[in-house]
Formats: structure tokens, sequence, C-alpha cells
């Protein structure tokens, strides 16, 4: 099987399914990753990609060395402006996708949930439904969503709420999460914030007592074919 996860920002693939990754590549599946957006530009008043020249070097690093951690073939980062993607057409951020896919010809796609609260999240949730719109030749069969720690949680539930109905067994591999999440050290947080190690292994520890083991990842199966 081929996995290709699309994320919003450096760290958002292992925050959201890093363990599964793991898992996926352990057992003998190719797990490739793109990553949309630079992610460092939103801390500015404007955007200014040279002003944040060493931080973005440094966050390609990390996620480098994450997707290694976790087995990944491949990662491609793109430089769409960090939470500013509501800033470009739908369109563009499709093709994006569109041209991976192609390249890559997964079976299983991974995204963000579209009720995130941020909205890089929620763009790149409806770019990749597109890119994956299930025509002849489309190489995608299942596409996931996954949560990320400080998004997914954080926004209005309404009818958007993420509500999991797949769930992957990391216990074996949550080792492999937090040692990816570690070459991460500037995004991460200070507990009690969701997005820190402590807050990550409470949602595993959740995830993963849902379905009776120690942890888990949940994803909501957003499309299948068999």
């Amino acid at each position: 099987m081929k996995y290709l996860v699309v994320a919003a920002h450096p760290d958002d693939e292992i925050l959201g399914c890093g363990g599964s990754l793991s898992r996926w590549a352990n057992e003998g599946h190719e797990v490739h990753i793109l990553i949309m957006s630079e992610g460092a530009t939103s801390r500015d008043k404007k955007r200014d990609v040279s002003l944040r020249k060493k931080e973005l070097s440094n966050l390609k690093k990390a996620g480098i060395k994450a997707s290694k951690v976790v087995g990944a073939i491949s990662i491609e980062f793109l430089d769409f402006p960090d939470n500013r993607m509501d800033s470009i057409d739908l369109l563009e951020v499709v093709k994006a996708v569109e041209k991976k896919i192609a390249d890559i010809k997964p079976s299983i796609v991974l995204t963000h949930h579209i009720g995130d609260l941020n909205i890089d999240h929620s763009i790149i949730h409806r770019a990749v439904l597109t890119a994956c719109r299930p025509e002849t030749g489309n190489p995608v069969k299942k596409i996931l969503s996954f949560e990320v720690n400080s998004s997914t949680e954080w926004n209005n539930p309404g009818n958007l709420f993420f509500k999991p109905n797949l769930f992957i067994d990391i216990s074996k591999f949550i080792k492999k999460k937090y040692k990816a999440l570690n070459f991460y050290e500037s995004e991460m947080k200070d507990k009690p914030h969701p997005r820190s190690i402590e807050g990550i292994n409470t949602l595993a520890r959740l995830r993963g007592q849902t379905i009776g083991c120690e942890f888990a990842e949940s994803f909501m199966i957003i499309r299948e074919i068999n």
C-alpha cells in the first residue's frame, strides 16, 4: 500500500498520525509526506520569508529528520503562506495536491479534519477532497482525516465535530512519535498545553483506552472505495 499524508505545516504530520505512519512503514508499506505551508511567517504582521529564512530552514531539517524516524520514503515541502492560505485560490492548492497524487499514486491519503480551528487545515481538507474526487483512473481508494492537538479540539464543535471511526493501535510505536516530535522542539509547548508531550500522551492514551489498548491514533473515514 502507498500512503500519502497531506499536512498544512511541519509537525502536523507527526502530531496527527506519526505513530500510524511508523507502524505502516514497519509493516512494509510506502509512506510519503507532503507539507503544504512554510509554517512560520504568520508570526509576523506581514509575510516576509526572508525574515524567517533560518527558522524555515530549521523546520525543513526537522521535518526530514522526523520523516526518517517514522520511516517515510519521501517528504516534500511547498511554500504556501503560513496561516494565510485563505488568500490563495483554492484551485492552486488543489493542483499542488493533484500533482503529488499523480507522482506518488497513493491508494490512501490522510489529511486534516475539515472542522479544525486552523484555517490552513480546513482549506487543505477541501483541496484534498477535490484532488481525490473518484474519477476513473484516480488511484486514491481511501481518504482519512486526522486530529491535531490545539486545533481540532479548539473549534466550535457544531456539525464539524471530530468523530473518529477508525483507530490504529500505536502502542509499539508511540516512542517513535515522541522521538520524531523532539525534532520539532520549536513547535512544541510546555504542559498543560495540548501540544506538549504530556498533552499528546494524554490524547493517545484516551484513544487507546477507547479500543482497549495502551496508545492509539484516531481517524475519520471520509471516503472508502472497495
